[in-house]
């Protein structure tokens, strides 16, 4: 395995409230952690949700050795969010603070994900798999038919997510368990890349640097910015 992160301010933004940790050696009772998170909030409230509540969860994941990999990341949201409650209800200018948050651990062959708002986790081998759901109004409105997949993207309501770290007292994350294949690209990404490109075009500039994830990363990047860069953009890539 190895990996590569990035994080941009973008073209449009005057600050970065994404932030990314990238670790491929053990943290606590976890053999590897990966995270995307895209914090949101007046001011420097969605900077200060996502680096705070990335912090937190590691910490907490390394005083936690003793349960299963989801009973541990479970643990460690909840812990996260309640924290984060907290440090909004005590400090006027972080009120209404949150996050998204995007975690994974690779062991063995599993890969055990956990996704609470719209930053993704994607799989690409023979294509490219979406493996989380996006907590969106956009996504609520395909499901029930009223816009269209291919209009999703576009849409101008696209930025309001329906879940959360900090939006409400009792966080439910999705819980993925995949089976991954040697040769494999797992690709992590904040709104600010999907926003910005196609899957398939995302696809594409990972195939065409297979080893090289550094280069993999920066062109996805720089190809965000050229298409308008209106966000943030972070990437966390693991190569099998």
């Amino acid at each position: 395995m190895k990996s590569f992160s990035i994080t941009d301010i973008g073209e449009k933004r005057h600050m970065n409230q994404d932030y990314i940790f990238c670790e491929e050696n053990s943290i606590g009772g976890l053999p590897n952690l990966f995270i995307v998170a895209d914090g949101m909030g007046g001011h420097n409230a969605g900077d200060y949700a996502s680096r705070f509540s990335v912090e937190v969860f590691i910490n907490k994941i390394r005083e936690n050795q003793q349960k299963t990999p989801i009973g541990m990341i479970s643990d460690a949201l909840q812990y996260t969010n309640d924290l984060l409650l907290e440090e909004a209800g005590a400090k006027n200018d972080l009120q209404g603070m949150g996050t998204t948050f995007v975690t994974a651990t690779i062991i063995d062959s599993l890969m055990y994900v956990a996704n609470v708002g719209d930053s993704r986790l994607y799989v690409i081998r023979d294509g490219i798999k979406l493996i989380t759901e996006d907590h969106s109004l956009v996504e609520e409105m395909v499901k029930t038919d009223e816009i269209d997949r291919k209009d999703a993207r576009f849409h101008p309501n696209k930025n309001i997510i329906t879940r959360a770290l900090g939006a409400n007292t009792t966080v439910t994350p999705d819980y993925f368990e995949v089976e991954l294949e040697k040769g494999d690209t797992v690709l992590m990404c904040s709104d600010g890349l999907t926003n910005m490109m196609e899957d398939n075009d995302i696809m594409d500039i990972v195939r065409e640097y297979p080893e090289d994830l550094e280069m993999a990363a920066k062109t996805l990047v720089n190809k965000a910015n050229e298409n308008g860069g209106k966000d943030n953009i972070s990437i966390v890539i693991v190569k099998m």
